[in-house]
């Protein structure tokens, strides 16, 4: 089993790097041999928040964290950040939950792989 933690820092559609990130981990949750935690710090935590409108030719975030939350994915988002951002936790989309700095920690340690976008 290859556990991968997959470590978003950018807004949800800024640019094309959180869509990547999700539609890789995406790809490999899928996959038995793989496990994959994904971790939204920054202004990657906008990406966990529900009811985004999604501007003409970019990724459906949203859909996006539905696949892989159906997969099984874990997917914290930084409360630091959160906080930081004014993102309360009912905002947040089913699958997704507030994690601290000591949980990232974890998740590194325990990672086979870790990608950063």
């Amino acid at each position: 089993m290859t556990r991968h933690l997959f470590i978003l820092n950018d807004a949800p559609y800024w640019n094309e790097r959180s869509a990547n990130a999700l539609r890789m981990a995406s790809a490999l949750s899928k996959r038995d041999d793989h496990e994959v935690r994904i971790f939204l710090f920054g202004d990657a935590a906008h990406c966990a928040r529900r009811g985004q409108r999604v501007p003409e030719g970019f990724f459906d975030i949203e859909a996006l964290i539905g696949k892989v939350v159906a997969n099984r994915t874990p997917i914290g988002i930084c409360s630091t950040c959160m906080d930081a951002r004014g993102i309360k936790d009912y905002e947040c989309l089913p699958g997704t939950e507030r994690k601290t700095l000591a949980d990232l920690a974890e998740w590194s340690i325990a990672a086979d792989k870790v990608i950063s976008f």
